[in-house]
């Protein structure tokens, strides 16, 4: 598979890149600084930014063992040498505050009957009410988050974008749709958040 000049390579357990992919990778491709991906899949988005930007340093993770080895042979391929990659299920595995923290979060309202076998689950399980994964994220990112830092969030219209700006407003952030695409069930969004200072 082709995308943004990069080439990616996707085994079947482990989310192909989609149009929500592609609004995240294409926002984030030029953003400078210290860049974490939570939940990054194939690689996608922290490939791209770290493949433009050289200097910057760029750390990916997700749940899936499948996607890491998937992430790593990706940027292998493409030449990028500034990325790290850790399994690790949202922020347990992560020190520090980055520049930017990007998040494709599983969106879907999914029922336990509606689940699918193996860690591809995690890429589409939003729960109930399609929030379980992202309500997790949003309670902590902020502690990751450099002052001045911004968060790239992709949002459904699936599982109520006015909660999560409420969330976001009730934390001191600014919120922004960077840019939105609709589908024939759903409109996908692109959220921009920072402080207030």
């Amino acid at each position: 598979m082709q995308l943004f000049g990069l080439t990616l390579s996707i085994p079947k357990d482990v989310y192909e890149p989609a149009e929500d992919s592609e609004l995240l990778a294409f926002h984030s491709r030029n953003l400078k600084g210290k860049i974490l991906e939570i939940g990054t899949g194939s690689g996608l988005a922290s490939i791209l930014n770290a493949k433009t930007n050289p200097s910057n340093p760029v750390l990916a993770t997700d749940i899936s063992p499948e996607a890491i080895e998937c992430a790593k042979r990706n940027a292998e391929a493409n030449g990028v040498s500034n990325l790290t990659f850790i399994q690790s299920n949202l922020f347990e595995k992560t020190e520090g505050k980055f520049d930017t923290i990007l998040f494709n979060p599983p969106y879907l309202p999914t029922s336990k009957e509606e689940r699918i076998p193996g860690n591809l689950n995690y890429a589409f399980d939003g729960g109930e009410d399609g929030r379980k994964t992202l309500d997790l994220f949003l309670e902590e990112f902020e502690k990751f988050l450099a002052p001045t830092g911004r968060l790239l969030l992709v949002q459904s219209s699936l599982n109520s974008m006015e909660r999560t700006i409420l969330i976001l407003k009730n934390k001191g952030f600014e919120v922004q749709i960077l840019d939105q695409k609709p589908f024939f069930f759903e409109i996908v969004y692109l959220l921009e958040a920072y402080r207030i200072m």
